[in-house]
């Protein structure tokens, strides 16, 4: 795991430099990712990705809403946690992912810029982690 999540670093790092994806790097993320890439498109494309940034120490969290009916949005530090039930057991308990969609998801917004920028104050923000 450790090489795949260097590699995956690595392209999260280029994409974020050029602020584009290219047909090598999607096939990398893909092979890395599988089924958890192509979900997390969906989720970006449909505008599903959003930074909270409290104010002013500008510390923040993504808010990536799941593909269920219900849109619930889980809270999301990218390459450490995720709310959602899939991190806690596919990756926490069964180690066979890397990361989630939602984090996936949260990554490729931010690295492409296509997530939704929320300011609160840092009490706000304080309150909303006490929910993890």
């Amino acid at each position: 795991m450790a090489a795949s999540t260097a590699v995956a670093e690595t392209i999260w790092e280029q994409i974020r430099t050029t602020r584009s994806v290219s047909d090598d790097q999607l096939s990398i993320l893909n092979f890395l990712f599988g089924k958890n890439f192509e979900r997390a498109t969906r989720i970006v494309d449909e505008g599903g990705v959003k930074r909270v940034s409290g104010i002013p120490s500008r510390r923040s969290l993504f808010l990536v809403v799941g593909e269920s009916k219900r849109k619930e949005e889980y809270i999301c530090f990218p390459q450490h946690l995720c709310t959602c039930y899939s991190f806690f057991y596919d990756i926490v308990n069964r180690g066979e992912q890397i990361s989630c969609k939602h984090q996936i998801a949260a990554q490729l917004a931010e690295a492409v810029g296509a997530h939704q920028e929320v300011e609160v104050t840092d009490e706000q923000l304080a309150l909303m982690l006490l929910k993890l």
